[in-house]
């Protein structure tokens, strides 16, 4: 199968090595002609170069560029491929572009792997990044919006469109779901866009500490414990923001949620509560194997 991959950054990337490993014929489009060159250097791809026309003989695209320009660029593509073939993409955020991009390409289908590393690039990709992981396909059926108004649109994404990113899926060894674009960002809002804003605020609180000699020991002293929590949180920035962004009213909602499980905390510790403490985190201990 011709597969074609635009954005060779760390997820581009790592699909193009695993799609090329398994026998797919792999076309990769960049901004720049170094990207391109890095990722045939690295044999993530067969082909490589600067122009979405050189698409043209791809069966599927994956769009693994930022969130904020993913409509635009399907919007693009669809001057130069032929109407069979299928556009998915990998972007964190689903309510916000799925109807839009399905409305720019009937054959589009909305797309998650949950798969990333703390560090970007072409260079950082590497064969193994999704397996066992989830991949979440997000269709769309019907007129509903995503904010649950009818807007007379019939959109309804393809079931053999939708087979054919799932039999990629597969071959990248992701564990599949399939859920609205609705329900996605409500999940993920909870396991990944919350965690990201929890993670920078804690790192914000750690450097705000006002005496320079306990901020340099908390510095040097920093072990696993701060290395595991403050990991997302010291990731790309220009990711965390398109999460605010794009996802803002169930980031909003979670962060609302989380608020009031800090103040919870907070006055349990005003009041010496150690059994209300220790209660919580009995409980969370054990929720926490439901997660991970």
């Amino acid at each position: 199968m011709n597969v074609g991959i635009v954005g060779l950054g760390l997820i581009g990337g790592c699909i193009g090595l695993e799609l090329k490993a398994n026998g797919h014929e792999v076309y990769g489009v960049a901004r720049r002609q170094q990207t391109c060159d890095q990722a045939l250097a690295v044999q993530a791809v067969d082909k490589a170069n600067t122009e979405l026309a050189s698409l043209a003989p791809c069966e599927v695209v994956f769009v693994c560029t930022p969130i904020a320009t993913i409509v635009s660029m399907v919007s693009q593509l669809a001057q130069v491929l032929s109407p069979t073939t299928v556009i998915t993409d990998v972007a964190s955020v689903k309510g916000a572009l799925v109807r839009a991009a399905t409305q720019q390409w009937p054959n589009f289908v909305g797309g998650h792997p949950m798969s990333g590393k703390s560090v970007a690039g072409i260079e950082a990709a590497e064969r193994g990044l999704f397996l066992g992981n989830s991949y979440v396909i997000t269709p769309v059926d019907g007129a509903e919006s995503e904010d649950g108004e009818r807007d007379g649109a019939e959109l309804k994404t393809d079931e053999s469109a939708i087979a054919l990113v799932e039999q990629l899926a597969k071959e990248l060894g992701s564990v599949l779901y399939r859920c609205t674009p609705a329900e996605h960002d409500r999940a993920v809002a909870w396991i990944s866009h919350l965690p990201v804003m929890v993670s920078a605020n804690l790192i914000r609180s750690a450097v705000s500490e006002p005496d320079d000699t306990v901020r340099q020991l908390a510095e040097n002293l920093a072990s696993s414990g701060f290395r595991d929590t403050s990991r997302v949180g010291g990731g790309t920035p220009e990711l965390g923001l398109m999460m605010a962004q794009y996802n803002r009213a169930e980031v909003l909602r979670s962060l609302k949620r989380y608020q009031q499980s800090i103040a919870t905390t907070i006055e349990q510790l005003e009041a010496k509560d150690w059994a209300g403490i220790e209660s919580t985190l009995e409980a969370t201990k054990a929720a926490r194997t439901r997660f991970v």
